[in-house]
């Protein structure tokens, strides 16, 4: 027996644990992620009608004072609001085939509200300027008839004949006179602008003017013969027709209003002209909106917020197409 055998056979046995030992290292972590990986799961789509789409961008909507107004009318049992905007078609106007559940206080039965602040405002306040400018001349005229310009002669003529009379009579006498006294005459034939509105004397000394200036003219000599300005209104109008704007001058008298009309020789009741689509209201107070029994519900001033006219807007004036945002 070989007596170095005894020490070889643990050496041997060591340096086969250690091999051992070490591919255990290099195999068993690999096999071990093998053994304890999962199978994969596939994704599971949803049925098509359980798909829902992204929401759409929100974009900002413009309206005009019309839609607006249009927009409340579905909740007040069908009430509906005149007209801003003449080609919506809608008004509020009493005629034989929709008379009015309520007749308001307004020429044509309507209500009115103060509108928003815009080309009309700017145009009016201009008028109102040069109105009390000339109101200077007028009383020196009626001081000194001899030293008084020509136009303010005429003024203080037709109020003359105004203040000898009163009623319808004074009514329909001063507007046949003012009629006869002014040619009809466009802004851009006259002016070189689609609309301007002119003060008294000055449509006096040219002799010409538009509807707005007939009406203007009329409001002017009525006031001063003592008419008082709460029954006066300057109406700007849809004449459906003629599918025109128009301008009268709409006076109260006795509870009724009359309209003092450039374009008819007769003389007629608000409740005569059903084709006549009130639009705004012109007094001493200010530009007033047209609308059914709706305005008797205050407005939150948020519901009238407009942007007001720019400055230097030469626009024509169309009184239709007023913004609102929502």
């Amino acid at each position: 027996m070989n007596p170095l055998l005894p020490e070889r056979a643990p050496a041997r046995l060591v340096g086969l644990a250690l091999a051992f030992a070490v591919a255990a290292a290099l195999t068993g972590p690999a096999d071990a992620k093998a053994k304890g990986k999962k199978p994969r799961e596939q994704a599971i789509s949803p049925p098509a009608e359980l798909t829902i789409a992204p929401p759409a961008p929100v974009q900002a909507r413009f309206f005009t004072i019309n839609q607006v107004l249009a927009k409340r009318d579905a909740a007040l049992n069908g009430v509906r609001v005149a007209a801003v905007d003449p080609k919506d078609g809608a008004s509020d106007a009493p005629n034989a085939a929709a008379p009015m559940r309520e007749r308001g206080p307004e020429p044509f039965g309507l209500f009115v509200f103060r509108a928003p602040e815009g080309l009309l405002w700017t145009k009016w306040r201009k008028l109102e300027a040069e109105m009390r400018e000339e109101a200077s001349a007028i009383a020196a005229c009626r001081a000194d008839p001899e030293a008084c310009s020509a136009e303010a002669l005429r003024f203080n003529k037709l109020v003359t004949v105004a203040s000898r009379q009163s009623g319808r009579d004074r009514l329909s006498t001063i507007s046949h006179a003012v009629n006869a006294n002014v040619r009809y005459t466009s802004d851009y034939a006259q002016h070189g602008v689609p609309d301007l509105w002119s003060a008294p004397l000055a449509t006096l000394g040219s002799g010409r003017g538009d509807c707005e200036d007939y009406a203007i003219l009329k409001y002017a000599v009525l006031r001063d013969a003592g008419v008082a300005p709460e029954d006066m209104r300057l109406v700007l109008l849809r004449d459906s027709q003629s599918r025109e704007d128009h301008a009268v001058l709409s006076v109260r008298d006795d509870g009724r209003w009359y309209i003092l009309d450039n374009r008819r020789l007769g003389f007629y009741e608000d409740r005569e002209l059903p084709h006549y689509l009130p639009l705004f209201a012109i007094d001493q107070n200010g530009v007033k909106l047209f609308a059914a029994p709706y305005a008797a519900r205050p407005l939150h001033e948020s519901e009238m917020d407009v942007a007001p006219a720019m400055a230097g807007d030469q626009s024509s004036g169309n009184i239709s197409d007023l913004p609102y945002l929502l």
